[in-house]
């Protein structure tokens, strides 16, 4: 068994709008600013020595589109992986089944979506009251197993803004 885990939870960027261009909201992309905004917040991520083992995406294609760009400011760049559990409405028990699918790696990205990204931030260090994410936030939260035995520890939180100013 590996561990300590490093989980970077990951909000998806700025999207297209919702209405009648995406009437699948599974297919509703990334809009031109959130891509440029995520890939300067990618390389801020990389600036701070943050490295990943794998990033984990749910399937929609904002938070794909979103995988794939912070995975391309890494080097070695870290293989992308879809996961239903963090799809909208998923369940956090199968957000923790896909993450131990994957307890050889330690340093673990979850791409998703609002307000669960928020409550499982909350659930993994311990607290009832959901953490908000901004479009393209990060937070890393430090878990010693999988699945998590305990609480786990917040080690930081960035807003995007903070994120592309560290890029520089």
């Amino acid at each position: 068994m590996a561990g300590p885990y490093e989980l970077y939870l990951i909000r998806h960027g700025l999207a297209e709008d919702r209405g009648e261009a995406w009437p699948d909201d599974t297919k509703r992309p990334l809009s031109e600013e959130g891509m440029s905004r995520l890939r300067k917040e990618a390389r801020g991520l990389a600036r701070l020595g943050v490295s990943l083992d794998i990033v984990l995406t749910s399937p929609l294609a904002r938070a794909r589109q979103t995988a794939e760009i912070v995975a391309a400011a890494f080097d070695p760049r870290p293989p992308v992986a879809s996961a239903d559990s963090l799809a909208p409405g998923a369940q956090y028990a199968a957000v923790v089944a896909d993450l131990e699918k994957h307890a050889r790696k330690t340093r673990i990205a979850l791409v998703g979506h609002e307000p669960n990204l928020g409550e499982l931030a909350a659930r993994l260090v311990g607290t009832r009251h959901p953490i908000q994410f901004k479009k393209g936030a990060v937070c890393r939260i430090d878990v010693a197993a999988l699945p998590p035995a305990g609480p786990g520890s917040l080690r930081w939180f960035l807003t995007p803004k903070v994120m592309r100013a560290i890029r520089r």
